[in-house]
């Protein structure tokens, strides 16, 4: 075995360990305004089924229409030279990421304020929210990459005086073997950590309690909602399935951003020059 084909393999085993399988809520008709303490707690809740199988479909043919066609509104971040990709096929399996489409995009603009989506999000927040980010993660079959152990208040985006949450929807299935969502229970109670730009921006691998981690699956049309500080992350996909995601950040409508310095001195080390 090759070491660049052994590296990822060893970042799974090492970093992405099966200790726990999170049981999502089976749909949303069990939400209950109870489960709001135990997100306080826990700083994640999973619900499967809030997606329709139209609303699915309709997400996954905008995206494909976005990738497809540069004249449409919204961003396409690319693993390969778009001039190398021939066909539709070899351009989305190429895609890392999708962004900025909700104004451009009414089908992807509709599921952004989904009437069931918003009204858990408001109640977890405790006050009207506002759309801060909007983007779809795809992972293609056969090695599509990790995305490292993170906060997601760490990305200037998202740098607010409050938190935000996160609104991470299964289009495909995303499985134990395909890269769907890890995460590390509670942790967003230990506040903002500092990241490094390592494999990408991301928390010092040896910095997090992977004993700790909770693997979540979900079935298309499944929803995670996570703290913005919860540590979180998604390993290698290796499997022959592909496994695409949307996800929406929305924070309190009262919100402000995080002046440069206090960035800076919550989450990066050029303060304090530390190490990872």
């Amino acid at each position: 075995m090759s070491k660049l084909s052994a590296e990822p393999l060893e970042i799974n085993k090492r970093l992405y360990p099966i200790y726990r399988i999170h049981q999502p809520l089976a749909s949303p008709s069990e939400w209950k305004v109870e489960y709001k303490e135990l997100f306080r707690q826990q700083g994640f809740l999973a619900i499967e089924g809030i997606l329709s199988a139209a609303e699915i479909e309709s997400a996954k043919c905008a995206l494909s229409d976005i990738i497809a066609n540069p004249d449409m509104k919204g961003l396409v971040e690319f693993t390969k030279p778009r001039s190398e990709l021939r066909t539709q096929e070899e351009m989305e399996l190429a895609v890392r990421k999708v962004y900025k489409f909700v104004d451009g995009e009414e089908r992807l603009g509709e599921l952004a304020k989904h009437a069931t989506i918003l009204s858990i999000v408001e109640q977890l927040l405790g006050e009207p929210s506002k759309l801060a980010q909007d983007m779809a993660l795809l992972k293609p079959p056969h090695g599509g990459g990790e995305k490292p152990w993170h906060q997601d208040m760490a990305y200037g985006p998202l740098a607010f005086n409050k938190s935000v949450i996160g609104v991470w929807i299964a289009l495909d299935e995303a499985g134990i073997d395909n890269g769907c969502m890890h995460v590390i229970p509670r942790s967003h109670m230990d506040g903002a950590t500092p990241h490094y730009a390592l494999r990408d921006w991301q928390i010092c691998d040896a910095n997090v309690p992977v004993e700790r981690n909770i693997a979540v699956p979900l079935q298309p049309g499944g929803i995670l909602f996570f703290h913005g500080l919860l540590y979180h992350g998604t390993p290698y996909n290796f499997s022959p399935k592909r496994r695409r995601a949307l996800q929406f950040h929305y924070a309190p409508e009262s919100v402000a951003k995080l002046g440069m310095e206090e960035y800076k001195r919550i989450f990066t080390n050029e303060l304090t020059n530390a190490e990872c």
